[in-house]
């Protein structure tokens, strides 16, 4: 005689399983917990990432943790090298490429070992041919999936929404690149900052590259100019993080309260002059550390021409490459701006002044309309660029 439904034991023996019971254990074998992600984030290499994480191992291991080395890149450095002492490695995967013999992460054999935690360096890197999976990151998602978690590292300019800024700051191209959402759905990211002057000093005494590759990084990507854009990007990109779980909880416990943080936002049109609106906007965040948010107002498409089009997407992409989050409307309607502000929780809005003339005096303007409906908002306007000169020969 079986239990019923539902029913627990056995009458035969109180210990043993009920079908219920038995069937949950199948199930979560079957569809495991995904692993967490802790990410250590640094604004350049050379800051710490690789030696951070490893401390974070040997302080799990030292708990009873079973944490295993996926794949940890020491370039030679000998500090990071010799924290590695005492962790068991998963052997790599070997795959000959165009002759030569590469050594790549074995995800399979990692999920196959189960461990508890997994270390996985570089989560941008590019798998060579051959492998199960392009990317790395692709393969710590699988680690994930398979209920194991991993402490990985990355530097933000891989980061896909941080990377065009890059680009475009630095001029130097970031073909390596990971999602946004492979990011954001991480459990905590620590960022790893250092001083830039700190970070050249480093460079210059043989800790990140050798003596002969040092010379060149300083002279042509690690220069002072440089890696301040990166740490700005850095801090801005964890403090939205921050932001964003903090909007978050107090959206879930339901707290009347204004922005708990600074958002900025931008009005973008097809005019020339709103790039001045949105250089502004993007000075403001970055020394705000706040998130850069830029409305598209687009046209319909009967009265919009091809060269309106154009202009637009030209300040668009303009305002990307400063960081910003682009929200698209089909109207310039204060109402429905007001909505955007408010949804997204923002504290300042920078626009073009635009004088009233004729009819329309009398009335209240965008920048009224949008301080009475928007509580606690303040409005930036810019004016006209200075008229510039000409000397009479």
């Amino acid at each position: 005689m079986s239990a019923g439904p539902g029913g627990s034991g056995h009458p035969g023996d109180p210990t043993r399983p009920s079908g219920d019971e038995m069937l949950a254990r199948v199930t979560a074998e079957q569809h495991p917990v995904r692993g967490s992600l802790r990410l250590y984030l640094g604004m350049a290499p050379g800051v710490g990432k690789t030696y951070s994480m490893l401390e974070e191992a040997h302080r799990r291991r030292g708990r009873g943790t079973d944490v295993v080395v996926g794949f940890v890149e020491t370039y030679g450095r000998r500090h990071t090298a010799a924290q590695l002492d005492g962790l068991e490695a998963v052997p790599r995967h070997r795959i000959e490429y165009r002759g030569v013999v590469v050594e790549e992460m074995d995800a399979d054999a990692i999920i196959a070992r189960h461990p508890t935690v997994v270390l996985v360096d570089e989560l941008a890197h590019t798998n060579a041919p051959g492998s199960a999976r392009e990317k790395r990151w692709q393969d710590v998602e699988a680690i994930r999936d398979a209920g194991i978690d991993v402490v990985g590292t990355c530097n933000v300019q891989h980061v896909e929404s941080v990377a065009d800024a890059v680009e475009t700051i630095l001029g130097v191209p970031v073909r390596e690149r990971v999602p946004d959402e492979v990011v954001r759905s991480a459990d905590e990211i620590e960022l790893v900052d250092m001083s830039p002057h700190a970070l050249r000093q480093r460079m210059r005494h043989g800790n990140v590259y050798p003596p002969e590759r040092a010379a060149i990084a300083l002279e042509r990507f690690f220069t002072e100019s440089n890696l301040m854009a990166l740490r700005d990007l850095a801090l801005r990109f964890v403090a939205g993080e921050v932001d964003q779980q903090l909007e978050g909880l107090v959206a879930r416990q339901g707290i009347s309260l204004p922005p708990v943080t600074e958002r900025v936002m931008a009005l973008v049109d097809d005019s020339a002059g709103c790039r001045r609106a949105i250089r502004r906007a993007g000075s403001l965040a970055s020394a705000l550390r706040a998130p850069l948010i830029a409305v598209a107002v687009e046209r319909p498409a009967v009265q919009a021409s091809r060269d309106r089009l154009q202009n637009l997407q030209a300040n668009v992409d303009y305002a990307v490459d400063l960081g910003a989050e682009i929200v698209r409307l089909d109207t310039s309607d204060p109402a429905r701006l007001a909505d955007v502000a408010a949804e997204h929780r923002v504290g300042h809005i920078v626009l073009i002044h635009e004088p009233r003339r004729g009819l329309g005096l009398g009335g209240p303007s965008l920048a009224d309309r949008l301080i009475a409906t928007v509580p606690g908002l303040e409005v930036h306007l810019i004016g006209d660029a200075p008229a510039v000169k000409s000397e009479r020969t």
